[in-house]
């Protein structure tokens, strides 16, 4: 059992999870997607004194907001309780390009610490990717009316055709970043 729960689990137990999510959402008429549930958590902290755009029946979507403190306490018990820390086993072919890109520690963790140890602040190259990337992220959910979770996950299994676009353009960005942006940066 604690292999089970050390290791990553197996696609046989993950997608019938996700696909038991995705069923109980359709049935109780809501749609998966984290970045309108922030909107939600905006509005509840009192941004729609601000702006209209977060004036919203926050009791219709009270939802979102146990949905988003689940990711964050799930994402906390995993990373605390069920993960341990071993060598990250990569290809050596993308240990080498990662070593020539400027990344010191490939394969210590599964987040290059060069990126995201902002201990003190003192990484500002960190702080910038995170600041630039975030903001980028942000604009593009809003431009696609929605996130990878919600169109990847939610609006494939409804089989809309704008999540099917939007999921293309999702991958193609990530080619270009890795690809040629990332490079440029490192």
């Amino acid at each position: 059992m604690t292999d089970f729960i050390m290791n990553p689990w197996p696609w046989y137990v993950a997608g019938p999870l996700i696909t038991m999510v995705m069923f109980l959402q359709l049935y109780l008429g809501k749609k998966l997607g984290v970045s309108s549930n922030f909107q939600t958590m905006c509005s509840a902290a009192g941004a729609h004194r601000i702006a209209d755009y977060f004036r919203i029946d926050l009791k219709a979507k009270i939802w979102g907001i146990v949905f988003i403190i689940g990711i964050i306490l799930g994402g906390f018990i995993s990373a605390r309780y069920l993960s341990y820390d071993h060598r990250v086993e990569l290809n050596p072919k993308t240990e080498t390009a990662l070593s020539q890109l400027g990344f010191e520690q490939v394969g210590t963790s599964h987040v290059p610490p060069e990126i995201y140890d902002l201990r003190g602040g003192k990484n500002f190259k960190g702080i910038a990717i995170l600041l630039i990337g975030g903001i980028l992220v942000g604009f593009g959910a809003r431009y696609a009316n929605g996130c990878t979770s919600g169109h990847a996950i939610s609006g494939t299994a409804n089989l809309q055709i704008p999540s099917f676009i939007a999921l293309a353009g999702f991958f193609i960005g990530g080619l270009v970043m890795v690809y040629f942006i990332l490079p440029l940066i490192f």
